[in-house]
């Protein structure tokens, strides 16, 4: 199983809960049914552990692929992910997008 991992911000006229309400009812029902999604999730950062210095990014979204190959080939430059990105995109900025694995 691999994973994408993003982290950003939201573009100074976003509020956060219009952000928010289209990661309910857009972002997660549509890339939650593709066959490769395993597992996704939008977290908001809410502080730093330590210190009073604000986190770097507002938010981190993490995805379990269980064909990392096909989801990159198919899966993503295919319409649906092509439409919600574009949309994503509108809200976002300073978007990173990391592949990553569990250290086992």
């Amino acid at each position: 199983m691999k994973h994408i991992i993003i982290t950003y911000t939201l573009k100074p006229d976003v509020p956060p809960e219009v952000f928010e309400a289209w990661v309910r009812e857009t972002d997660y029902p549509t890339m939650r049914a593709l066959p490769r999604v395993k597992h996704f999730q939008t977290y908001k950062s809410l502080k730093q552990l330590m210190g009073d210095t604000p986190p770097t990014h507002a938010y981190t979204e993490v995805f379990d692929i269980d064909d990392m190959a096909g989801f990159v080939q198919e899966d993503l430059p295919g319409p649906i992910v092509q439409g919600v990105m574009a949309a994503f995109m509108q809200h976002v900025e300073n978007a990173e997008f990391v592949i990553a694995e569990a250290v086992v």
